[in-house]
């Protein structure tokens, strides 16, 4: 494993041939580092790495698991995977081989994190712990998987974080009408609510739908793909999962709504996006007609949850919700249970009614026992029985 120093620069550099996992044999030379031994342990991490050896950096088995990774998750999921394994766990991690990393470093790690502070005394969110807990496992998981890794040592830790961090804000019917009225002179923001408030569909859905999506005469909405800004370009992908892709049958007013939108857009075609504009835009928007409506400001994915808590209070069951907005019945039915504090006190009430009834129906009972059997007891009293009757 030889280094040279290249005499014009006076860095090392090294140079090798390696056999690469089709069985080639190819040279491989990397330049530009500032000692010998530098670039002695690039050239033995690089070949770690070509066999996947398990005794490799963390942070070289992390490109492995990027370039495993990459092309089979969608583009912006990918990058948010990456920003928190460059910024929250590579910096820990990275000096570390693979095989050496215990259940002892995942729990200084996470104390680490759960001891931070930004500058203004603000910890990191309940969500963010877990999806940083999260991000780890899963790097160790396709280790174990596909590289023999004995075991998983973020698993064996722990988790840390939790899925929700508190109950969930949202606006009643009421609250969104308000809102709703201070948009009507800005037709773009108003349609672009109305649809998100009466749907129940997501930002990025909402921001990739096309005149095509719509059947004004059957009512109905296709939802079948999603809108993201990535890198500064537009990305239409897949909707988030499997369950995304419906066909969302809309409110009759609505309907008329969108309709009329469509028929102001100049030129439009078939397959051209009716919202050209940015979350941010949607953002910012919801902070200024929250202001001039008087009601309180709740994010924009918060009229999701607005539209799933109108259904529940009009009755309808957590199957066809989640059918509607694109979840599992059980998510609907843990996730939302808690909006609605009232019916846990219906609940409760009609409880104590149906239990004050069982309660009389008892005593009676009770007593007619007793009555009934009144000479016996007393009969078996008389002669000292220490058994019970």
């Amino acid at each position: 494993m030889p280094a040279y120093k290249d005499s014009k620069t006076g860095k090392w550099y090294t140079s090798f041939y390696y056999t690469n996992w089709n069985g080639v044999r190819e040279k491989k030379m990397k330049r530009g580092f500032e000692t010998k031994k530098a670039a002695l342990e690039w050239e033995r991490d690089f070949l770690m790495k070509s066999q996947a050896n398990l005794d490799m950096r963390f942070d070289s088995f992390v490109e492995l698991y990027i370039e495993d990774l990459q092309h089979r998750i969608k583009e912006n999921t990918f990058k948010t995977k990456n920003s928190v394994i460059n910024s929250k766990i590579i910096p820990f991690f990275k000096n570390k081989k693979l095989s050496e990393i215990t259940v002892k470093d995942v729990i200084k790690w996470q104390n680490e994190l759960l001891a931070y502070e930004d500058e203004d005394g603000d910890p990191f969110s309940q969500t963010y712990l877990k999806q940083m807990h999260n991000q780890l496992t899963a790097i160790f998981n396709h280790a174990v998987r596909y590289y023999d890794l004995k075991e998983n040592p973020a698993t064996k830790a722990g988790p840390i974080g939790e899925k929700e961090a508190g109950e969930i804000v949202f606006w009643t019917k009421e609250e969104y009408l308000k809102f709703a009225e201070t948009l009507m002179h800005k037709p773009k923001s108003y349609y672009a609510f109305e649809i998100l408030y009466w749907c129940g569909i997501r930002m990025g859905e909402l921001l990739a739908l096309t005149p095509e999506d719509f059947d004004f005469e059957k009512g109905i909405l296709r939802i079948n793909k999603s809108y993201q800004r990535i890198d500064k370009r537009d990305v239409i992908t897949p909707p988030k999962t499997k369950k995304s892709n419906r066909i969302i049958k809309m409110p009759e007013l609505l309907c008329e709504e969108v309709k009329e939108y469509i028929n102001m857009l100049y030129g439009i075609k078939p397959t051209d996006r009716i919202f050209l504009i940015s979350k941010s835009f949607l953002h910012h928007e919801m902070t200024r007609g929250s202001e001039a409506a008087g009601v309180k400001r709740i994010k924009v994915h918060a009229l999701r949850h607005s539209h799933v808590s109108l259904l529940i209070d009009m009755g309808f069951s957590a199957v066809a919700i989640a059918a509607r907005v694109g979840h599992e019945s059980i998510d609907i039915t843990y996730r939302y249970a808690h909006l609605f504090p009232t019916t846990q006190t219906e609940m409760a009430d009609k409880l104590s009614t149906i239990r004050k009834g069982d309660e009389e129906n008892v005593k009676e009972n009770c007593n007619r026992i007793q009555t009934f059997n009144y000479p016996y007891v007393s009969a078996w009293r008389s002669r000292g029985s220490s058994h019970v009757l």
